[in-house]
């Protein structure tokens, strides 16, 4: 029987894709939970809109994306942080720190996405890469300055 799987199933296929499974298995199992739905002269009608829905989103998706990593690109953000007498950091900046100045300039980036090799524990200037959806990269840059008390 041929069917169109409503979800992405194990060993059998991804969502939206037609499929030949035995007509007990489609019958007994993957009808009645939803998974599948036969492939019939409707349905097909129904999975050629459903893939134009799908690709829709999908290129809005990737151009949403690709405006965050232009605005990221480039992007200059200042951390101030406390420093002792001989210019030590007092707290090492982390990707969770990044990550919180980046949401106070109003970028909605997951934690995740932030490469840091390690932790800054210094002054200075230092390039982050944020990795995105759709295999999009920015970088921005990071300074440390001293906080002025």
């Amino acid at each position: 029987m041929k069917v169109i799987l409503l979800q992405d199933i194990k060993n059998i296929g991804k969502k939206y894709e037609v499929k030949e499974v035995k007509d007990g298995y489609a019958r007994n199992f993957l009808i009645p939970k939803g998974l599948v739905k036969p492939a019939n002269k409707p349905a097909m009608k129904w999975l050629k809109i459903q893939k134009e829905i799908e690709a829709q989103k999908a290129e809005k998706e990737l151009k949403s994306i690709q405006s965050l990593a232009s605005q990221l690109d480039g992007l200059e953000i200042t951390i101030p942080v406390k420093v002792g007498e001989e210019k030590q950091l007092f707290e090492s900046i982390d990707v969770q720190k990044i990550l919180k100045a980046l949401k106070e300039k109003g970028f909605k980036v997951k934690k995740e996405q932030i490469k840091l090799e390690e932790s800054i524990k210094e002054l200075g200037e230092y390039p982050v890469k944020i990795y995105l959806e759709h295999n999009l990269e920015a970088e921005i840059r990071i300074i440390l300055m001293e906080e002025k008390s």
